[in-house]
């Protein structure tokens, strides 16, 4: 009966798709079609750009509706936070009448309840600048899922004193109240054989959770709802609910909740919240769209609010640092109705974006709909070496924003500074959760003798008998752990001193400041141009100021050489300050003497726009998913035969004599005859050019000029010329990418 109930909602709802999709296209103006500007129809027809229709801009499987970015927007403090009412969003998945929507249960505001803070800490090295307003409440987190699979390989954990205790003890020491531990539905093969990351199953939460619950430590239970990882990379379905219908996974979802939580219940567990997926960005549970992604939703609070109803219910999510998504995602559960109390969010700062955008988008989202917010994971690397032979996520040099030294006390400033914007920044903010804080290697005598425990004990990210499930990631990349070097122990399972920042930030530790780091340089030389290595660097003190040394580079005239023609590369050139090692980051580039070559500010800037034939639309346009790089790229269209004529070109200042190359790109439609060329100005008089042409949507044509001299005192201008006639609903494109380089011998 209820498999049939559900058809019928579907039928329903397709019906309703289908009435509300004709009824739009019947109010559509004329002027509305091919045009140039984005449909607002959002995932009712796509987002349509003047000829190219049907190029559709998703998130994920997620069914948001699209907003036109080039025209002026609402106030970012309110975008997409509509009122809920009883009338159906268009723009969603299954809109009408009966479509998933559920009457909203009545607001609980469920208390936020940890142990007592204990007394400072005294004697540590570290420096700590007290977090003022620091609830007592306030939760303090970490994840220590491969705890079992760590001790199982031998590792042990010590105390300040250098006495074997257990690590939960420690922990709880030190100021943590909380334990996160993931939960996967059956993490084994048909052997038996675990697939690694701690083989976390009930069973194994069970275990952490009764130890966490006699050291006062309360639980967080992460079901991933998968049977290995899940992240937003992957959101795979459990082999056991394969091929399920969206009516039996949630009832399979729910009884399989309200199990492990009754087991967590039954061995005596203090579970005080429950999180109901796992950064679940646009899916979850091999579902992508959020019509089923709420049934699943609904059904692992509703097992959570049976068995525990004063526990917290969490639901997760990644990358905060691309806002609209968490709009959506935040709009989508208040449009379902999902009852949860806590909007979580990950926070890595390698990856996602300031702390100030992390307290703005989580206090609007709080604000908005009435919910409390929290940092479900971060981390932070205390050293940039490996410490298991496998290799690491954080290491010296990467591509990554490093807002603190990789250092004991780097790690500490961290945490601290993420703490203090939610104490003070965000509101309704209840908490931290510190990512695998205790995963350590397992040994340090050898890769091998490692990798024997890994596939042993799953103490490894992942082991080869995870290859069954996850083929294309775990079965190609299994081994042993890529975090190693951000726990809160060092590879013979001693505590770091940032351990106490958890217990010091109540109270503060303002010791007298020392530099114990140096900040590393990174320069980016033309291959034209000349490496001037700086003569001091800034030695970073531990209260986080800075004060310049002098520095002397291990460098030779070999080295030198090696830069200078190794073409386009990045070089790690080391020094000693103050007994330190200093790093200097060469990177030998094509260096591009275009301002704006991306038009990523969103304004002309020193672009000069000349518009001779009367274009309808000639404007610097903000549509990711038509540049060539970042968000931005100049537009045209017009529907006027023959209007589509203007140049662009930048005047370029202060370049040295030599010689030179400039490129750009374009792609578009409907353009019919053309003369589009590339060209090159000194003196205003045209000394280059490269003819270029338009295609069809999506296939950029990007064009050179090889090479061209400068004198290094003429007046230089570069830029395109551009003369469609047009055909079909008119002439259109897109410009990004402008390049001046020089032209090295």
């Amino acid at each position: 009966m209820k498999k049939h109930k559900f058809a019928i909602k579907r039928i329903i709802t397709i019906m309703l798709i289908c009435c509300m999709i004709f009824a739009l296209c019947g109010c559509k103006s004329g002027n509305d079609a091919g045009n140039g500007t984005d449909s607002q129809t959002g995932a009712v027809s796509g987002q349509t750009d003047n000829g190219a229709s049907g190029q559709t801009d998703t998130d994920n499987g997620s069914d948001a509706a699209s907003t036109d970015e080039s025209k002026p927007q609402r106030d970012p403090r309110l975008a997409n936070a509509e009122p809920h009412t009883d009338a159906p969003d268009p723009r969603l998945s299954g809109a009408g009448s009966d479509n998933g929507q559920t009457t909203p249960a009545p607001a609980v505001d469920r208390p936020v309840t940890v142990s007592a803070p204990l007394p400072k800490i005294e004697g540590s090295s570290l420096y700590v600048e007290k977090v003022e307003n620091l609830p007592d409440n306030f939760i303090f987190g970490m994840d220590s899922s491969a705890v079992l699979a760590e001790e199982a390989s031998g590792v042990k954990y010590y105390n300040f004193a250098g006495e074997e205790e257990d690590v939960f003890k420690i922990l709880a020491d030190n100021g943590v109240n909380y334990i996160r531990v993931r939960v996967w539905n059956n993490p084994f093969d048909a052997n038996g054989n675990g697939y690694g990351g701690g083989n976390c199953d009930i069973n194994t939460a069970v275990e952490i959770g009764k130890r966490a619950t006699k050291y006062g430590l309360r639980l967080l239970v992460d079901f991933h709802y998968s049977d290995f990882w899940a992240d937003p990379g992957k959101q795979m379905v459990p082999l056991e609910w394969a091929g399920m219908e969206i009516e039996a996974k949630s009832e399979a979802l729910y009884k399989y909740t309200l199990d492990c939580l009754n087991k967590l219940k039954d061995a005596g567990v203090d579970v005080g919240m429950v999180q109901v997926g796992n950064e679940t960005n646009g899916s979850m549970c091999g579902e992508k769209t959020w019509m089923n992604i709420q049934y699943l939703m609904q059904a692992g609070s509703r097992a959570t609010r049976e068995v525990f109803p004063d526990a917290l219910v969490a639901v997760h999510f990644a990358n905060p640092e691309k806002v609209s998504n968490y709009r959506d995602y935040a709009k989508k559960l208040d449009y379902y109705a999902v009852d949860y109390d806590v909007f979580g969010s990950s926070y890595y700062p390698y990856w996602h974006g300031t702390l100030d955008n992390l307290s703005s988008l989580l206090s609007e989202i709080a604000e908005t709909y009435n919910k409390k917010v929290m940092v479900l994971e971060t981390s932070y690397a205390y050293t940039p070496l490996d410490t298991d032979f496998y290799g690491n996520t954080i290491s010296d040099g990467g591509a990554v924003t490093k807002t603190y030294p990789y250092i004991v006390q780097g790690q500490a400033s961290s945490i601290r500074s993420i703490v203090d914007t939610l104490v003070n920044d965000t509101t309704n903010a209840i908490g931290i959760c510190y990512w695998e804080g205790t995963w350590i290697s397992v040994g340090t005598d050898s890769y091998e003798a490692n990798a024997e425990k890994w596939e042993k004990y799953g103490s490894g990210w992942a082991t080869k008998y995870a290859a069954g499930y996850d083929p294309k990631d775990a079965g190609k990349y299994y081994g042993g752990c890529a975090v190693d070097n951000q726990a809160f122990f060092d590879p013979e399972g001693k505590p770091l001193e940032s351990l106490k920042i958890f217990n010091l930030m109540r109270y503060g530790n303002e010791i007298t400041p020392r530099a114990d780091a140096l900040e590393d340089v990174t320069l980016y030389v033309d291959l034209a141009g000349k490496i001037e290595l700086p003569e001091t660097v800034n030695a970073i003190l531990t209260d986080d100021s800075k004060s310049a040394i002098p520095v002397k580079w291990n460098v030779t005239e070999e080295d030198y050489n090696k830069m200078y023609t190794g073409g386009p590369a990045k070089y790690d050139v080391t020094g000693e300050a103050d007994g330190m090692t200093a790093h200097c980051y060469v990177n030998m580039i094509e260096f591009n003497f275009i301002e704006d070559y991306s038009f990523e500010t969103g304004k002309p800037g020193k672009w000069v726009i000349t518009d001779i034939g009367g274009a309808d639309e000639l404007y610097i346009e903000n549509k990711p998913t038509d540049s060539l790089t970042g968000d931005y790229h100049m537009h045209f269209w017009s529907s006027k035969t023959s209007s589509v004529k203007f140049t662009m070109e930048q005047t370029v200042e202060g370049l040295a004599a030599g010689k030179y190359k400039f490129g750009m790109s374009i792609m578009g439609g409907d353009c019919g005859e053309t003369d589009i060329y590339l060209y090159v100005k000194i003196n205003g008089e045209i000394v280059a050019k490269q003819p270029m042409t338009i295609t069809s949507y999506g296939n950029w044509d990007t064009e050179m000029i090889r090479s061209f001299d400068y004198d290094g005192t003429s007046e230089l201008a570069v830029g395109i010329y551009v003369e469609a006639a047009g055909a079909g609903n008119g002439a259109w494109g897109k410009i990004d990418d402008a390049l001046l380089n020089s032209v090295v011998d």
